[in-house]
């Protein structure tokens, strides 16, 4: 015994010292049960609202029904015979973070009660003691995730006092209300179904429509962690437009969007609209502007009230039309120092430097040029909206860059840009420039392009006043709507339509030199921050699969670039392997555009839903096969996995196999640090990813895959 004794006390203290760690882990939440009397509150005859109170410490949080990550709070009821739960009648959210500032999804913190009605048995004497028992289990997180749970029991009578009864009738007061009978409430796919547009139009002014807005929804349809970004809604505020980037693992053919609007001030509305794909010029533009019949009108959208009458609009007069374009000339010119104007602008400044002691006709043609490539850019891009509105889209400013192919294109010829203005390549104007005259015409042809690509690069900014004004342009007549964006594109140009006029101005600019060179380069930097803005709009449109091939192919244009400026740098031999460098950069261009080119995904690819212990545990009950992919961006043999099993050689079958079975796919995404897939992997004795496992049917034990897979490992293990 003397042997055993120091060994058994060390075990008993090391026992006593995680006794209080667990209790205060538990204590990050307390949970209790409180009531209301019967029919008091919101309750009607024969109903008893009864709440879960719940109280964080500071910075801890639990979730809402539709979590975003984690999983919600949850009660099952033991309760007297005769009575029966409703479901937890959820207060309206908010969007809940670590210590460290980085979203984690949509929950509660402090104190939070979760009301649920009962109902009462006949006969039920409120005066009789009754003892109602339920388990609560939640998830509580701050910087680490834990489950927790507390069994729960409530003597009646006994209807809750104090700052617990408080709670639960300020959560009776928060819970959201229906929308108003008057709003005109639709949800518009875009960009490819990477983007719902979520409109509200109403006939009166609703100063809440004003506030702040977040839309949560209820089926996980919305990406809890971007953006949602208010278009502008045009001159009425009562209108507002809201873009909701679409989760990853969201259904892929939904029928309605289903949700909670909060706002800042603490309102909430529960909304609930089937998608539509068309819609009228008034809703398009969610302006409320006048129809040929002199009303704002909605087709293809739904409304709490068919009866409502449209509310006429206020006719255009020769003061509002000033005021309109008064504000689209000063958008226009203050668009010269929006970030992702700007870098392509410092083009045709080096330009005019270049021209500097010029003779005042050529400095005169090169500002009335560029002027003109802005002007036709800003004719055709209001020629474009036309038509498409006369077809019943819904569009805003920018909307072309709602398609990946054109933000991708866009990024390469800007790229290409950068790498000139680097000396990584020069055209190779030898061969086509024949006489000054040619050489003078290809100079303002490069005038005109950079003020087309002023234009193109100008429709993701909107500056200060600019936003009324494209409101206003988008519902007015086609014809007014053509002068607005004239006066967006005479601001636009008005600098160098200054120096055209004023040719002794460009003598004020530093005279031509070395310097030149440095300044070229130190502004291809400005260039390459725009493609990486064109990159990161591509990353809210395309899947993490696709959008690793659109870098890999702007890598790759960059190579054959280099390949080309080696083969064609001043005094280059006209040798066979320059020869062959200068073809083989055109066939490597060619190919990485080629490869890299934004394309739609095929109806069979994969829908992944979140991994969670839970969910298993669900879909097992279904009886359904579940893949579940431990995975991580980092990690490059995970992508290899993805690219050879989904989307290579014999992934038609797997895809097949997939949609046959009904196999549900779950995956477990540690490119971030996650408790809880921490825990998964440690249980499965693994510290790595990738991981993948396949729970079949009647099986309580999943079937663990190699790390490396083909289409033919996978097909064997759901088989089996």
């Amino acid at each position: 015994m003397p042997v055993l004794a120091r060994p058994l006390r060390l075990l008993a203290f090391l026992l006593l010292c995680a006794l209080p760690a667990g209790s205060a882990l538990r204590a990050q939440v307390e949970a209790s049960l409180v009531a209301l009397a019967p029919g008091e509150a919101d309750s009607g005859p024969g109903e008893l609202v009864v709440g879960l109170r719940l109280v964080h410490q500071p910075h801890w949080h639990t979730y809402w029904q539709q979590p975003g990550t984690g999983y919600p709070t949850s009660i099952e009821w033991q309760l007297p015979p005769g009575w029966t739960a409703g479901p937890i009648r959820w207060p309206a959210p908010h969007r809940v973070y670590d210590s460290a500032k980085n979203l984690a999804g949509n929950g509660y913190e402090n104190v939070i009660t979760l009301p649920v009605t009962l109902i009462l048995p006949a006969g039920y004497d409120p005066a009789a003691p009754v003892t109602l028992r339920a388990k609560a289990e939640w998830l509580m997180c701050k910087d680490v995730c834990v489950p927790g749970s507390a069994e729960l029991t409530l003597a009646l009578p006994a209807p809750a006092s104090g700052p617990a009864r408080q709670d639960l009738i300020r959560a009776l007061q928060n819970l959201p209300e229906p929308a108003p009978a008057d709003w005109e409430i639709s949800a518009t796919p875009l960009a490819g179904g990477k983007t719902i547009r979520l409109s509200i139009l109403s006939p009166r002014a609703y100063p809440v429509l004003a506030g702040e807005p977040w839309f949560f929804a209820t089926d996980a349809a919305i990406a809890y962690d971007q953006p949602q970004t208010r278009v502008p809604a045009g001159l009425l505020a009562e209108n507002l437009v809201l873009d909701l980037a679409v989760a990853d693992y969201a259904d892929p053919k939904p029928t309605r969007l289903t949700g909670v609007l909060t706002f800042a001030d603490g309102s909430a509305y529960n909304l609930d609209a089937p998608f539509t794909t068309t819609s009228s010029t008034a809703a398009a533009s969610s302006t409320g502007a006048t129809s040929a019949s002199g009303s704002a009108t909605l087709s293809g959208t739904t409304s709490a009230n068919p009866s409502a009458p449209a509310a006429p609009a206020a006719p255009l007069t020769a003061l509002s039309l000033a005021a309109i374009l008064a504000t689209a000339y000063f958008g226009g010119l203050i668009l010269n120092l929006m970030p992702c104007v700007f870098p392509v602008l410092g083009l045709k400044v080096l330009g005019f430097v270049q021209q500097a002691g010029s003779d005042r006709k050529k400095i005169t043609a090169h500002g009335l040029v560029f002027t003109s490539g802005v002007l036709l850019s800003f004719w055709t891009l209001a020629a474009g909206l036309a038509v498409l509105r006369a077809g019943g889209q819904q569009l805003g400013w920018g909307f072309q860059l709602q398609e990946p192919a054109f933000v991708f294109a866009l990024a390469a010829v800007l790229l290409a840009f950068a790498l000139n203005m680097s000396g990584v390549f020069e055209f190779a104007l030898g061969a086509t420039a024949i006489g000054g005259d040619l050489q003078q015409k290809q100079g303002l042809g490069g005038s005109f392009f950079t003020g087309v690509l002023a234009t193109v690069v100008a429709t993701p900014c909107s500056a200060p006043f600019l936003a009324p004004a494209l409101g206003a342009a988008l519902a007015l007549p086609v014809a007014t709507g053509f002068v607005v964006f004239t006066a967006i594109g005479l601001g636009l140009s008005t600098p160098y339509l200054v120096l055209a006029a004023y040719p002794a101005a460009v003598r004020a600019l530093p005279r031509p030199g070395a310097w030149m060179e440095a300044f070229k380069q130190g502004m291809a930097f400005l260039l390459y921050g725009t493609v990486g803005l064109m990159v990161w709009i591509l990353a809210g449109q395309l899947s993490a699969e696709r959008l690793l091939s659109v870098l890999l192919a702007l890598t790759g244009l960059a190579f054959a670039l280099w390949l080309y400026g080696r083969a064609t740098m001043p005094g280059a031999r006209r040798s066979t392997g320059n020869r062959i460098a200068f073809g083989l950069s055109w066939v490597l261009a060619a190919a990485a555009l080629a490869a890299g080119w934004p394309r739609a995904d095929a109806p069979d690819e994969i829908v992944w839903e979140p991994w969670s212990a839970a969910r298993v545990a669900a879909l097992q009950k279904e009886g359904r096969p579940i893949y579940v992919d431990f995975t991580a961006r980092w990690c490059f043999t995970c992508q290899t996995n993805k690219k050879a099993v989904f989307h290579g050689p014999g992934s038609g079958v797997v895809l097949k196999t997939f949609r046959d079975r009904k196999v549900a796919t779950l995956r477990g995404d540690w490119t971030n640090r996650d408790p809880l897939i921490t825990a998964e992997l440690a249980r499965w004795n693994r510290a790595a990813v990738p991981f993948n496992l396949v729970y079949l049917p009647g099986q309580t034990e999943p079937r663990t895959l190699p790390e490396l897979l083909t289409p033919g490992v996978v097909l064997e293990v759901l088989k089996r």
